[in-house]
């Protein structure tokens, strides 16, 4: 059954068993890849566990998607509340360059 595969954890659904949430699987699977390729961005989970998420997708659409919206919104506060500092982008590339010059 579907719902063995999700719970409702910290006020959303995740993977049981997993630090996954459901959006991450529902979003790659609305923009049309599939079970298989899914499962391989997730090594911790199984193709049993990928397909059982979906199903319960399936089976609670509007449910999951408004957990969705509001994770979104969620998502869109923080960032709109705790800017990058300037330069941190830049500051990270650099370092980035850098220990991959010294990798060569």
């Amino acid at each position: 059954m579907a719902k063995d595969y999700i719970e409702r954890r910290h006020g959303s659904f995740y993977l049981i068993g997993s630090r996954v949430p459901l959006a991450r699987i529902v979003y790659e699977f609305q923009n049309g890849a599939a079970p298989e390729t899914i499962r391989l961005d997730y090594p911790a989970l199984t193709l049993e566990q990928v397909y059982g998420a979906i199903t319960f997708y399936l089976s609670k659409k509007e449910e999951v998607e408004k957990d969705m919206a509001e994770r979104r919104r969620e998502e869109e506060e923080f960032i709109r509340t705790h800017p990058i500092p300037p330069g941190l982008k830049q500051k990270l590339l650099d370092r980035r360059e850098q220990m991959l010059q010294r990798r060569d």
